[in-house]
Parts: structure tokens; C-alpha cells; sequence
């Protein structure tokens, strides 16, 4: 057995959290009989709150196991393997799952033939259950591993109907903080950039933006409204595109760290002073954030939290079989920074 992670919360600590014994958190972890209700919500509370992930090695499992799960990512666009966001996603999961036995598999899906491919691969065995991570508005994939009856758990949402087992952070809220913060500080002319719409992440942050000028009393303009890709890139077009328009804009919401890191190069070529002239706001919080100039206020995502989340979700369903599908928002925080 390897060592246990610093911090990570072991069975006798989750009794103790609970104040029952180990082996009544072994049998609510197994399913077992004989615990009562009350009991059994008290341990997973516990779990939920320490954020304890089951070691399914040291478990008797009924049935074959491939002791491995596969982590697909289906963005099309490759640039956006090289976005903080993606290795920040896949060092969480890993970390999630270092004390369960499991391996973690990373597999990219970007057309049909594929989807088809990994869902043979899938059904064959191979893989246990499915973490989802960068689902557009309208794939399939999800459908298909709920058909075949596979353990799946996505990152976010295709829609505001997702049925399949998810795991978002508050998109909207956050955003909705982060222009609420520009209007207390005086901000009147604010833009946004957003994420890719077809994501509903990006969606979401859009209406964050929307809801804190209505609630502000100011008229939402699509012309303060630049699509971004979530890279730099595209965040100094969008932002050069936006001043443009809009030579008065005093603010900006980026729908990523990225995409802001882009905008503030654009500000600076525009000879636009942060946050004198205009202040920018980001969303993930990721190192990035602090190596900026100025050094960023973002919206922070709880990404080890996310990690966690998606691996327990996950092991619940490959534990339980056919099960409720479960969805789970969590909190960010506004972390306030030199571009505000």
C-alpha cells in the first residue's frame, strides 16, 4: 500500500467526524444493511464534508473490475489542451483518486467515429465508469454511456437540463459577483468576454454579467458582448474589439484567467492604464492569476474540490449501479487583486 496523501481524510477520521464506529462508515461506504437512516446520513455528511474518497482496493468487490477509469475530453479544438484549466482538472482527479486502486485513463474524443469507438472500448470492460470533462451543447457522448448503463460523471453541463451525474461550479453567481463588485467600485461602461457559447459554462457566466447590471438598473448591450475561446489569444482580439466599439468601457469580466491575461495585453497596447482606466475581473483563479500585470482579481473555482466531487460521484455509481443521477454546484469566491 502506498503512503496516505497529506490530508486526506481516512476512514477513522470520518468515524470520528461522525462519532460512530469504523466499521459502521464501512458498511454506509458498502451499501450494507443494517445501518440506520439517520446513522447512514450522518456518515455521508461526514464524507461530504471531508471529503473522504472510498479505497475501493481495500474493498471485496462483486464482479469483474478493470480497476481503471478513463477521463474523456471531448474539445475539439486542441489549443485548449495547452489552458491551465485542463491540467489543473486532470492533477485534481488524479490526486482524487491516488488511495483507491483505480488508474486513471485519459482519452480524447473529438467525432463520431470516435465517440463510437471509446463506447465499444468502454462496454468491453475496459474502464469501470467515465469522467466527462469539456461537453458541448448538443454531443451525444453522455447519452450514449447513459444507454449502455456506464458508471458517468461530467464536468459541468451541455445544458440547464443535464440529466446525466454532473459536477459545475456556480458559473452564474460568480460572474454575477464579479460585476457587482465593479458597480460598487463605480464602474458604469462594463464588457464582458465570454467563454465559447455553445458551453454552458460560458452561458452561464454571460448571465451572471446580465443579471448583476439588471439588478443594477442598467440596460444589458450586446455590443459589450465579445465571444472569446478561453485563450490569450482570442482574449486580445476580443478586448481590441470591445474598446473599439466602446472607446468608454471602465471594466471588463473575462470569462477565463486566460482569456484576461489577454485583455490586459490589449488594454496595455491601447495605452488604457489597469485598473485606473479600465478594471478586469478573470474566472478560475489559477496561478496565472498572480503572474499578471497587474496581478489579477478573479473569480476563484474550487477545483480540488471538483476533483473530489467527481471522483465520489463516480464511485458511488460504480458502487451502486443503477442509481438517481446526482448533481452538485459549488460555491466560488471573488478574490480581489491590483487589476480591480
Amino acid at each position: 500500500m502506498g503512503r496516505r496523501r497529506p490530508g486526506t481524510p481516512t476512514l477513522e477520521e470520518v468515524a470520528a467526524h461522525a462519532r460512530v464506529g469504523r466499521g459502521t462508515v464501512s458498511r454506509v461506504i458498502n451499501n450494507a444493511a443494517g445501518v440506520k437512516e439517520s446513522t447512514r446520513r450522518n456518515v455521508q455528511r461526514a464524507i461530504e464534508e471531508l471529503g473522504y474518497v472510498p479505497n475501493l482496493a481495500a474493498r471485496s468487490l462483486a464482479g469483474r473490475r478493470a480497476d481503471a477509469v478513463a477521463l474523456v475530453m471531448t474539445e475539439p479544438d486542441w489549443r485548449q489542451f495547452a489552458e491551465p484549466f485542463f491540467s489543473e482538472i486532470v492533477r485534481s482527479l488524479g490526486d482524487a483518486l491516488t488511495d483507491t486502486g483505480i488508474q486513471l485513463l485519459l482519452t480524447l474524443v473529438r467525432s463520431d467515429a470516435e465517440r463510437q469507438r471509446f463506447l465499444e472500448y468502454a462496454r468491453g470492460g475496459r474502464v469501470d465508469g467515465v469522467l466527462l470533462m469539456s461537453v458541448h451543447a448538443g454531443d451525444r457522448l453522455p447519452d450514449m454511456l447513459a444507454e449502455a448503463r456506464l458508471p458517468t460523471v461530467l464536468l459541468g453541463r451541455r445544458s440547464g437540463e443535464e440529466y446525466v451525474s454532473y459536477v459545475d461550479a456556480d458559473n452564474i453567481g460568480g460572474a454575477r459577483s464579479a460585476v457587482s463588485y465593479l458597480l460598487r467600485q463605480g464602474r458604469r461602461e462594463i464588457a464582458t468576454i465570454t467563454g465559447p457559447l455553445d458551453l454552458y459554462a460560458a452561458q452561464c457566466r454571460l448571465r451572471g454579467y446580465e443579471e448583476a447590471l439588471a439588478s443594477a438598473g442598467l440596460e444589458f448591450e450586446q455590443t459589450r458582448v465579445a465571444e472569446s475561446d478561453f485563450t490569450a489569444e482570442s482574449g486580445r482580439h476580443a478586448m481590441a474589439e470591445l474598446i473599439q466599439r466602446h472607446p468608454d468601457i471602465d471594466g471588463v469580466l473575462a470569462a477565463s484567467d486566460t482569456t484576461a491575461a489577454g485583455a490586459l495585453e490589449a488594454l496595455r497596447a491601447a495605452g488604457r492604464r489597469v485598473p485606473e482606466d479600465v478594471a478586469v475581473i478573470g474566472f478560475d483563479d489559477f496561478s496565472l492569476a498572480q503572474r499578471t500585470e497587474p496581478r489579477l482579481t478573479t473569480v476563484r473555482q474550487p477545483i480540488e474540490e471538483i476533483g473530489r466531487a467527481m471522483v465520489r460521484l463516480l464511485l458511488e455509481e460504480m458502487e451502486e449501479g443503477a442509481v438517481a443521477w446526482r448533481h452538485v454546484i459549488l460555491r466560488t469566491e471573488l478574490v480581489i487583486r491590483e487589476s480591480t
